[in-house]
């Protein structure tokens, strides 16, 4: 069982009796207060979506949903409904827009290493890998013999991500990224 400070965003806990997904932390430090930092945490319940904000102190101990990760990629798009084939067996897991917003700036049809978070048989949100590559779409021309300054500039990629990357850098080129930094990483093989 892991303390509240030890929770990350998009993972799966157990709270009043339902398997919530944790999408925002805010840490705060109260003034004044002898102890530790307050954790606030908005939670999605995997069966109705309900929304519940929650505070816990550091030290609370919070315990982990029984969930499943499966291999999968980007199969379609549906309106607003996200279709994700399973590498393995082939099942589609069907995810809204809405509850993978921050995750689709890192994923196209091409992206490798995806996995599904499956909570008692239902997908509840998507796993990125360490990195993707993406193809820059728009960003100011390139400087000839730029590569050795330090200096960067804002560059769109096709899913609408926007990263700073080294001057000399251009549009069609197609970059590695952090996912967790959403940081330029160098370009891709």
């Amino acid at each position: 069982m892991p303390k509240a400070s030890e929770i990350k965003k998009h993972a799966a806990i157990e709270y009043n009796g339902r398997v919530m997904i944790v999408r925002d932390i805010e840490r705060s430090v109260p003034q004044g207060r002898a102890g530790g930092s307050l954790y606030r945490m908005r939670m999605y319940d995997v069966v109705d979506n309900s929304k519940v904000d929650e505070t816990f102190k550091a030290e609370e101990m919070l315990t982990l949903a029984d969930l499943n990760r499966r291999p999968a990629m980007l199969s379609y798009v549906d309106g607003d409904e996200y279709v994700f084939m399973d590498d393995e067996d082939y099942t589609p897991y069907h995810l809204n827009k809405e509850s993978i917003a921050e995750q689709l700036l890192f994923i196209d049809e091409s992206t490798k290493g995806l996995s599904i978070v499956v909570v008692q048989g239902m997908p509840v949100s998507i796993d990125l890998p360490s990195s993707v590559e993406l193809v820059i779409e728009d960003t100011s021309p390139s400087i000839k013999g730029a590569s050795a300054s330090a200096r960067t500039k804002p560059a769109t990629l096709t899913t609408g991500l926007v990263v700073q990357v080294p001057e000399h850098i251009s549009s069609g080129d197609k970059i590695k990224i952090n996912t967790a930094e959403s940081k330029f990483m160098g370009r891709a093989e």
